[in-house]
């Protein structure tokens, strides 16, 4: 039997919808949510993750504020730009698209950004608070995942999820995400040694490494949920995730597709934070 496909796009749809309501609310007490989005050179995957989050902030009614700089620009005057943001009172979330160009140390524009603003989650002052179980802003990606599982409705506490991948965005936060569930987590990354051998102990498996079907379907317990977070494009031009979708899919009991998976629920959580900004903010 084939895997249930998870329609990252539906479940975006109706997290979205309810969000609208929430943005209506806060207008009817006469705060404009409004997220500041930063973005640097002419990368054009950089250019159209930017236009899709303009565009979703615009559907559920939240203001974007758009402030595009030359690739050549100073990390100095990217930080004065920065803190002119957090400065503003109308503004209540910030998001600098990354990557950024090799003069400008990144760390360093995480950390000036104010805490409270920081949509993205991350921020050490925030990820501090998601390691030691507090209120805050969690990773925009990792939050969609757990998101995504949540809304199958299957227990979380004690199941063994195994994460591939230990980046700063995805990898490390969403196994933090799952540890606060009760789950048992394992991380895995290109030093493992027999890395299949740990997959296929995987309740839930997740895969954020940027390599094009690394998993494939003997990587993969029978009947486990499979999360595919990478995004690769082929030779042909065509989108591919990191796990090998046509195999997975009849051994896995749940898949996210690529694209059309984890990608909208990303964008979805970003909008949620931002709300959660402005009504924070609005109680200051």
């Amino acid at each position: 039997m084939s895997a249930y496909i998870i329609n990252g796009l539906e479940l975006a749809k109706e997290k979205r919808a309810q969000l609208a309501k929430e943005v209506e609310q806060l207008k009817s007490e006469g705060i404009q949510p409004t997220l500041a989005v930063v973005l640097v050179g002419d990368h054009p995957a950089s250019q159209s993750y930017v236009k899709a989050k303009q565009k979703a902030c615009e559907e559920i009614g939240i203001r974007s504020k758009l402030l595009t700089f030359p690739s050549d620009i100073t990390e100095s005057f990217l930080l004065e730009q920065i803190q002119a943001l957090n400065a503003d009172d109308s503004i209540h979330g910030i998001l600098v698209q990354l990557p950024l160009p090799k003069q400008i140390d990144e760390l360093k524009v995480i950390e000036t950004i104010a805490p409270q603003k920081d949509v993205d989650g991350f921020h050490p002052l925030n990820i501090g608070r998601m390691m030691t179980g507090q209120k805050t802003f969690l990773p925009c990606t990792p939050y969609g995942i757990l998101f995504m599982i949540q809304s199958l409705n299957v227990e979380i506490a004690g199941k063994h999820v195994v994460v591939v991948g230990r980046s700063n965005i995805v990898g490390k936060p969403v196994g933090q995400l799952f540890l606060r569930e009760h789950a048992t987590v394992t991380y895995c990354h290109s030093r493992t040694k027999n890395l299949r051998e740990i997959t296929r102990q995987a309740d839930i498996l997740i895969v954020a490494v940027g390599k094009p079907n690394l998993i494939r379907a003997e990587d993969v317990k029978k009947g486990a949920i499979v999360i595919d977070v990478g995004v690769n494009r082929l030779e042909n031009g065509k989108l591919c995730g990191d796990v090998h979708f046509e195999e997975v899919k009849e051994v896995a009991s749940y898949l996210t597709p690529v694209p059309k998976g984890v990608g909208p629920m990303t964008i979805t959580m970003l909008l949620h934070n931002t709300i959660q900004a402005a009504r924070e903010q609005k109680g200051k």
